[in-house]
């Protein structure tokens, strides 16, 4: 199939994305001068602006992607949840696997800005495990939603939604509809991520979860490969992407970003559009490409960014 047969497939796609949901702020500023208070510098705030981010920023990917989208995460009960589904909702994103927890804050990552490059970020968070009535909830919204959902992401950040019996009762319910679960990782989860379709870790991430630090790449993928029985595709920045398939066979793919302002959310807009692809009926190795299309597009735009097909098609239509 073509690379542009496989993106005509997008928008017959339902999506489910299984995570840690958060809201990004952006303070955009001007600098001038110098505080007399201390040797700081003074911002003139110029506007402010909000986007879903972390699981919200995949499953925001998922949308701009044209395909239909469903969140399951937790927020707090406070305006800054209130806020995160409004803007998830103005982008017809399926809001109703999201479980308010009362004592919980939702997460906010606040960006201070000034003439395109970020100045200081500011985390408002809270990283305990949820808790045991709101996992069973939220499983309880998995397999209500399970029939006809074509791909699973898992977008684990480590905030305290993605838990073992999640994962593990999410690989269970997909495998009896053949439905891909692509998994983005953090390393202090590794022995949860066991027998997914696909793992994505950046390369940091995947020599942390192998304790490899200063091996060779290929040695790093194969050792994961062999430890947790799941596709790895290990995301390398300057350095492309390389890709270790169950029976052997490495692939590396060279980054397609021609210059790059910012890498917030890339590793988003490749999960996404390598479970889309997937979905669509692609090979591995097609949906890594357009997923290495898509990231590289990302990069290249300041603040937690998305694509769309239509930008995909543009990249492709040039090589």
């Amino acid at each position: 199939m073509s690379l542009k047969k496989i993106l005509d497939e997008f928008p017959k796609k339902k999506i489910m994305v299984i995570g840690d949901v958060m809201l990004d702020k952006y303070t955009h500023c001007k600098v001038r001068r110098i505080s007399p208070e201390a040797p700081i510098q003074v911002g003139e705030v110029q506007k402010e602006t909000y986007v879903p981010g972390g699981a919200g920023n995949s499953v925001n990917n998922i949308a701009s992607l044209s395909a239909e989208s469903y969140i399951f995460g937790v927020i707090g009960d406070d305006y800054f949840g209130d806020l995160l589904k409004k803007h998830l909702k103005k982008r017809k994103i399926k809001i109703d696997g999201l479980i308010e927890e009362k004592d919980r804050p939702t997460t906010l990552k606040q960006r201070v800005v000034a003439y395109g490059q970020q100045l200081l970020r500011l985390d408002y968070e809270t990283r305990e495990d949820i808790s045991k009535n709101t996992e069973s909830e939220i499983l309880k919204q998995i397999t209500k939603k399970i029939e006809g959902i074509d791909g699973i992401i898992i977008s684990d950040y480590a905030k305290g939604l993605i838990t073992r019996n999640i994962i593990k009762k999410t690989i269970a319910l997909a495998k009896p509809h053949d439905i891909p679960v692509v998994i983005d990782t953090r390393p202090q989860h590794k022995t949860y991520y066991k027998n997914a379709t696909i793992i994505t870790p950046n390369e940091t991430e995947a020599r942390a979860m192998a304790k490899l630090e200063k091996a060779p790449i290929e040695r790093v993928g194969e050792k994961l490969l062999k430890e947790l029985n799941s596709t790895i595709l290990i995301t390398r920045g300057e350095k492309g992407m390389a890709l270790f398939k169950k029976d052997g066979t490495i692939k590396h793919f060279p980054t397609l970003a021609q210059e790059v302002y910012d890498v917030s959310g890339a590793g988003d807009t490749a999960t996404a559009t390598l479970t889309l692809a997937l979905a669509s009926g692609s090979t591995l190795d097609e949906a890594v490409e357009l997923a290495n299309i898509a990231s590289g597009i990302v990069v290249g735009k300041l603040g937690t960014s998305t694509t769309n097909i239509k930008e995909i098609k543009t990249v492709i239509n040039k090589k």
